[in-house]
């Protein structure tokens, strides 16, 4: 092709945002790949990201006997575990966990935090500084072995181990036998998970029984023993296996549980048990199993004796349930696409929540139900529960989630997407990490983020106005912009992270987010996410098993980018420091010689000479025509016919599409951007053109490779650009969007001045109240 001339018309922008001096090479540290950063692949986890050829897991049943006293909110039990050694390790002892230890006087876990003296301060602040004298914890009574003799242990904290007589070897069993009880804690009060609430208004509790029997550790061929302390915040490690569970509770109370009722006829009258029967049948409303007014009953004529519930679990890492005589009980059947049998969604609530959950619950736990089960892996367990109990947690086929209306029945706005959106967080945990079974005590964010993303993708197809908190990239934005005092990776232990919500939940979830949307493509994640959850289905997966299988399963390098997102505290910030506007000359004088007399113009005016003209000034070289020589009158843009010939020429050596380009009119644009946050992204620029219409320009992260701090790119356009954007859309989590424009754009803040409100139960509906105002529902 000939050399075609451009000709600079503009330098609009340039020198703005000098970026820091650059030490040594100033590239390669952020496209290194991954690999030296992750476990070996070993036999028991591939390269791939699957499961390795020997991979094992140990297994764990349970049979328990627990009965609650009403009188005194305690728990009692007695449990039977089975431990199975499936790992190549021979076992001199094993680690269980006591989780409810973490509120006993002595703990640990209330030392860790600074405290300080405040102008104001509540009876428990006080309280809490001259220590703890609650008798809350477990209290051991024994551990036998199957043949009835005592066994040796040591408890340390949240942890106890029992030291074994014989060695456990590989590929054998063995069974304990332990006795406990404890004293529920009010969770109003403990700021526990599990625990009991009193409603003084009837003097009734709702329990909810997490945490509440001794546990088997996990042990893994990555960590071994995974007997780290239970500080309040790190969640759950533990070992799936079968359960058999009976609980025997006040007898007019009801008890939703983990697992399968085993003894209905026992425990449900004949038309309960109908209406059980029906709802299993039901598709689209949810049918009363136990209705509102049966529950007002039962709260106030209590009932006595007691009555044994027998409920049966298989395959699941943990067990949990709730028992109160304020429940109304509700369930529905959902179809999963893939399973030929229903599972039931079910809900259970006091009338405190009626407004909200007799509406919104069951039905968002079914919409969870089919929503996780299309970008994961059908449900597989018989049953998804949704609790009212004014906290938020989660457990396999049961959580415990908030949202009450007040007392006339009206609720605010917020407070039903609240509850719905805890409703959808919780139950979703099913999937992560209850079935694939991460570490929450190690590494918090596969459980809470890969759930806080999979809640957003749920939440769009729930409502398309959904109010959404976490999930959208520009959401996190504001936390990534903090003072890198403020911030940790997101590979951190939970308990050494301050912003731990941003962190852990929102920072991950935008992380999963902007590689379906941005850098993956949705066809692409979809497919390698869903084969994550296949391949870890009821497994015990790391970090390195999901990195690896989003990169197997998808032939993206994000290796970049999973660096960057979960190993740094690094923000993106681009910026467009310069930008150049070029034309091609096409060397015709009739087109381009009154361009150039215009521009010559231009450049020779300056505002003394206008005034001067203005005020009618005499210029020497007017007044004496002896000055003016050939050059006075000379047009070195007049179009001469020798110009003229010279551009025909011209024109004959060219192309077919040389001369479609000149004839384009084409702009062309070089932009300067540089990195000033330090988190590699793709470029995304949105050009707006003169005659109003807009266009998209998507370039890849690589495009930083060899540069990690400055990028030059040159675009040519049919037509003039009259503004230039970054990240149009919000999908990179810019943390600076005022260097994203070309020209700047000033954009008004605005604020509001606003009284701060005093705290109430979590879950009671507050704020602005519409429903209220307007008389009703």
């Amino acid at each position: 092709m000939k050399r075609l001339c451009l000709i600079t018309l503009a330098m609009t922008f340039m020198g703005v945002g000098a970026f820091a001096q650059v030490v040594n090479s100033n590239h390669g540290k952020r496209f290194e790949q991954l690999e030296r950063m992750l476990r070996d692949p070993s036999v028991y986890r591939s390269a791939s990201g699957a499961p390795g050829p020997q991979y094992w897991q140990q297994k764990a049943d349970y049979k328990i006997e627990a009965t609650l006293d009403d009188e005194n909110q305690r728990l009692t039990g007695a449990e039977t575990i089975t431990y199975y050694n499936n790992s190549p390790d021979p076992l001199e002892y094993l680690w269980i966990a006591l989780d409810e230890n973490v509120r006993k006087p002595d703990n640990d876990s209330y030392k860790f935090e600074p405290s300080r003296i405040r102008p104001r301060m509540t009876y428990d602040q006080l309280d809490a500084l001259d220590g703890h004298d609650n008798d809350w914890g477990f209290h051991i009574m024994e551990v036998k072995d199957a043949k009835g003799a005592d066994m040796k242990y040591t408890i340390n904290q949240t942890m106890m181990r029992v030291d074994l007589k014989s060695t456990l070897k590989p590929g054998s069993k063995i069974e304990l036998n332990i006795k406990w009880w404890y004293n529920t804690t009010p969770r109003a009060i403990s700021g526990a998970r599990g625990g009991h609430e009193y409603f003084p208004e009837d003097g009734n509790y709702i329990y909810t029984m997490t945490g509440w029997f001794p546990r088997m550790a996990v042990y893994s061929d990555f960590q071994g023993w995974n007997n780290k302390q239970f500080t309040g915040r790190g969640e759950f490690a533990l070992t799936f296996g079968d359960y058999d569970v009976k609980m025997t509770v006040p007898a007019d109370h009801v008890v939703g549980s983990t697992g399968v009722l085993s003894n209905a006829k026992s425990v449900l009258t004949s038309e309960q048990q109908k209406r059980w029967e029906q709802a299993k049948k039901e598709l689209v409303e949810p049918v009363k199993i136990v209705t509102l007014e049966e529950a007002k009953e039962n709260e106030k004529n209590k009932a006595s004796g007691t009555k044994t519930w027998h409920y049966k679990a298989d395959d699941v890492r943990d067990f949990a349930w709730t028992s109160s005589r304020k429940f109304v009980w509700d369930a529905m059947a959902v179809e999963i696409e893939g399973r030929s049998d229903k599972p039931m969604a079910m809900s259970y609530y006091a009338k405190e929540a009626y407004g909200i959950y007799e509406r919104y619950s069951t039905k968002a736990v079914a919409h969870t139900l089919r929503t996780y089960s299309r970008f994961t892996i059908p449900y597989p367990y018989p049953v998804a529960i949704s609790v009212e109990a004014s906290n938020g947690m989660e457990y396999p086929m049961i959580c415990f989630n908030y949202g009450r209306t007040l007392p006339d029945g009206t609720y605010a706005e917020s407070t039903k997407y609240g509850a719905i959106g805890v409703i959808i967080h919780e139950v979703g945990h099913n999937f992560f990490p209850m079935i694939v079974n991460s570490d929450e005590r190690q590494w918090t964010w596969m459980d809470e983020g890969l759930n806080t993303f999979m809640q957003y993708l749920t939440e769009q197809e729930f409502d398309p106005n959904y109010p959404h908190r976490r999930g959208p990239a520009h959401k996190i934005a504001p936390y990534m912009a903090l003072p890198k005092t403020q911030l940790e990776p997101i590979m951190t232990n939970s308990e050494n992270i301050i912003g731990f919500g941003n962190n852990q939940y929102a920072k991950a979830a935008a992380g999963l987010n902007i590689l379906r949307e941005t850098i993956m493509g949705r066809e692409l994640f979809d497919f390698a996410f869903k084969e994550y959850a296949r391949r870890w289905a009821f497994k015990h997966p790391t970090p390195d098993d999901l990195f690896r299988t989003l990169e197997d399963a998808s032939a993206v390098d994000i290796d970049w980018f999973i660096k960057g997102w979960y190993f740094t505290i690094d923000n993106v910030d681009i910026a467009i420091d310069d930008v150049k506007w070029y034309q091609l000359s096409t060397k015709n004088p009739e087109i381009e010689y009154p361009i150039l007399k215009e521009r010559a113009k231009q450049s020779q005016s300056d505002l003394a000479a206008n005034r001067n003209r203005a005020e009618g000034r005499k210029f020497y070289v007017e007044e004496d025509e002896r000055l003016q020589d050939f050059y006075y009158s000379y047009d070195q843009f007049e179009v001469t016919d020798a110009a003229k010939a010279a551009y025909q020429r011209f024109d004959a050596t060219l192309s077919d599409e040389e001369r479609a380009i000149l004839g384009d009119k084409a702009n062309f644009y070089e932009i300067e951007f540089s990195n000033v946050g330090g988190l590699v992204m793709p470029i995304i620029i949105e050009w707006t053109f003169a005659d109003g219409t807009k266009e998209v320009d998507r370039i890849p992260a690589y495009i930083w490779r060899k540069n990690e701090e400055k990028v030059t790119k040159a675009f040519m356009k049919k037509k003039e650009v009259v503004q230039i954007k970054l990240d149009p859309d919000r999908e990179t989590a810019d943390t600076d969007v005022s260097n994203n424009y070309f020209p700047r754009v000033n954009k008004p803040s605005r604020f509001e001045l606003f009284k701060s409100r005093g705290g109430a139960a979590r879950g009671q509906s507050s704020g602005s109240n519409p429903m209220q105002r307007a008389g009703g529902r």
